[in-house]
């Protein structure tokens, strides 16, 4: 059974940051915490939005780390807590959004926080009483904003999906205003994560044609204007594009990903430093590639349809042009040319291949792939 929803209420313009102490009042949120990370605080975006919300009785927490483990969650969940919260601001990348979602679980449910983790069984278990979330993202890039996921590195060190409606946020303050002090090389990877993912939902095998056209003009968006903002981080235009296609990436997504956020998924949990846009922009030609022969994405001639998006026409073996395209578009962005320059070798593939098969985005891939079709992919990620 196929299950469509859309999604949650959308604020997104240059400004839209000044619509926060309204909307915090019309959800009922008068004692909020403040999740985001040290970085926002340096560079003055956490300041701008407190004194917005200045007559709110707000706690902070900015300790989020680049990938959010188990300990950061419940060190904000006890400040959340401690101040008597009623409902939590995430500022930041999807990193400070997938740590709000960790608190909101673990605000309002007893037990380890594996236990909420969907391949535990633990998404029927999330229950509408976690605390209201209104998210404002600072990147263009996981979409996270208008995502029922999260991820989220356990205690036993697996980095594991959590998945409920009841944890999309409310409302999502989209400003592009937040996004201009983004340095090139992180616009760059936070852009290929919006593209990867904008691709692989709409590759991915489950039935759901509204989100495989977000998606496509998604990546016709994120395609056309990333180079754009990296060259130029003051392109206003450029911004406002990338963040929609952020946005749309993750309204689409909820059709299911694949290979590449398996692959992605399991190797960032081995190596939290990696960063996961990055990971993504990596393993996508070689997925790319893979999946060009499923039955179904040739008969709904999907490849081409990706291809003329990107503007490569309608090119006979539109999956070999795809992937040298993303390829050749990494290299002008400057980020790494393979797993190797990222500092990814060998030893470590039965690892990844291990968590990459029990990853919640395994299976939604249109090709099932077995541990020696994803050895073969690594390889060619190398």
């Amino acid at each position: 059974m196929n299950n469509i929803n859309y999604l949650t209420r959308i604020l997104i313009d240059f400004g839209a940051l000044s619509e926060l102490h309204q909307e915090c009042l019309q959800l009922g949120i008068e004692r909020p915490l403040v999740v985001t990370d040290a970085g926002i605080r340096s560079l003055g975006i956490l300041s701008q939005l407190l004194s917005g919300i200045e007559d709110l009785d707000v706690a902070v927490f900015d300790q989020t780390p680049s990938n959010p483990h188990e300990s950061a969650v419940l060190a904000a969940r006890d400040l959340f807590l401690k101040h008597k919260a009623d409902g939590i601001i995430a500022l930041g990348g999807g990193s400070s959004i997938d740590c709000a979602k960790g608190v909101a679980i673990m605000a309002s449910h007893a037990g380890e926080l594996k236990t909420y983790a969907t391949i535990e069984g633990g998404s029927s278990k999330i229950t509408d009483q976690v605390p209201k979330i209104i998210a404002i993202p600072t990147t263009a890039g996981t979409g996270s904003e208008v995502a029922r996921g999260a991820i989220l590195i356990v205690a036993d060190g697996r980095k594991l999906g959590f998945h409920s409606w009841n944890l999309m946020p409310k409302l999502a303050i989209l400003d592009p205003l937040l996004t201009l002090s983004l340095p090139p090389v992180l616009t760059a990877a936070t852009g290929m994560d919006a593209i990867a993912h904008c691709m692989e939902t709409f590759m991915s095998s489950a039935f759901n044609p509204p989100a495989d056209g977000i998606a496509l003009d998604g990546l016709e968006r994120g395609w056309r204007n990333l180079e754009k903002a990296v060259l130029n981080g003051d392109n206003k235009d450029a911004r406002l594009q990338m963040m929609s296609a952020s946005m749309q990436g993750a309204m689409a997504f909820q059709k299911g990903l694949g290979c590449v956020h398996s692959l992605s998924h399991s190797l960032g949990g081995i190596n939290p430093r990696l960063h996961h846009g990055t990971l993504n922009a990596l393993f996508l030609p070689s997925v790319v590639q893979f999946n060009q022969m499923d039955p179904t994405l040739q008969s709904q001639n999907k490849m081409q349809r990706m291809a003329y998006a990107m503007g490569l026409g309608h090119p006979a073996n539109a999956g070999q042009e795809i992937a040298m395209a993303i390829k050749d578009m990494c290299e002008r962005l400057g980020l790494p040319k393979g797993l190797k320059d990222y500092g990814v070798h060998n030893q470590q593939f039965d690892a990844i291949i291990s968590g990459a098969l029990k990853d919640h985005c395994h299976l939604t891939n249109p090709v099932v792939a077995s541990a020696e079709d994803y050895k073969d992919i690594l390889l060619h990620s190398l």
